[in-house]
């Protein structure tokens, strides 16, 4: 995953640690990465593997109490050395994050439209409510909602998950980032849904030349859309390398675990494909 140029995300020994009685534990231990401009990278792992943790320490979103070493650097900026202000124009803006449940992340009191005008406002001074609203309907048009401009005043439950999933992606996209982190975004969704999504992320990513580190327990899911694969087990870097040889000749016997625990994407769902306009109605 080497690249001549600078790489748009570079993370060199991060550890992210948590207090306990015994002592500090560490949930991530000496990660290393790269993320070159435009690329895709899959961060795979089960449950309490540290790939949430180590998006949220890029983020520097980590828990109260958490302690976060090591390097983590942005098209040359080094967000360790941040404070919290000037990391707060970073986040949203250059880097966005796409969560697993679009209903936690979105207030069911306001439409969807005024979340993203708001998201927009706040991150664009001097921008009109008027002009943000015109960003939202073309955000959400981008992510295939029909009749964006009458559904931006609907609120989140007049969507289906997989329609609020597009709602997120859509206020992630006015902000036209230069990094898209979306952590297991298809998990609570059903295959036909999460296929969408996931062409939605690829078309995203070849529409607007940002970089994409999507994060999940399922290798299946990172063969649609990435480029490289790091393969992570209780914090530890257990084997990184390019999407095609991580599938067709992994190193590790963890690696082949995950590989044989689930059935291959494009086996599952490969014809469901055709199967999105009455979902996106």
């Amino acid at each position: 995953m080497t690249t001549t140029d600078t790489p748009l995300l570079r993370v060199r020994d991060l550890t992210v640690s948590f207090p306990t009685a015994q002592g500090p534990v560490d949930v991530v231990k000496s990660l290393d990465f790269d993320l070159p401009r435009g690329g895709a990278l899959g961060i795979v792992g089960e449950s309490g593997s540290g790939k949430s943790m180590t998006s949220l320490a890029i983020m520097g979103l980590l828990p109260k109490g958490a302690t976060r070493t090591g390097s983590v650097e942005f098209a040359g900026t080094e967000l360790t050395q941040l404070r919290e202000r000037a990391m707060r124009s970073v986040r949203g803006d250059r880097i966005a994050m796409i969560f697993q449940d679009p209903l936690s992340s979105l207030n069911p009191y306001y439409t969807v439209g005024a979340q993203i005008i708001e998201a927009y406002r706040a991150h664009r001074g001097g921008v009109t409510r008027r002009q943000a609203r015109a960003v939202a309907i073309e955000a959400m048009e981008r992510v295939h909602i029909n009749d964006a401009a009458r559904r931006v005043d609907h609120y989140p439950h007049q969507f289906s998950g997989g329609m609020r999933q597009r709602v997120m992606i859509a206020m992630t996209l006015s902000m036209e980032p230069e990094l898209i982190i979306a952590d297991e975004p298809t998990t609570a969704l059903d295959v036909t849904v999460q296929a969408q999504i996931l062409d939605l992320l690829a078309e995203i990513r070849a529409d607007t030349g940002a970089g994409l580190i999507l994060i999940t327990h399922d290798l299946a899911v990172v063969s649609e859309v990435t480029d490289h694969i790091v393969v992570m087990r209780e914090g530890d870097l257990v084997e990184q390398g390019p999407a095609e040889r991580i599938f067709t000749d992994p190193q590790e016997p963890y690696t082949r675990m995950l590989l044989d625990a689930v059935p291959r994407i494009d086996d599952e769902i490969g014809t469901l494909r055709t199967t999105t306009t009455e979902e996106a109605r």
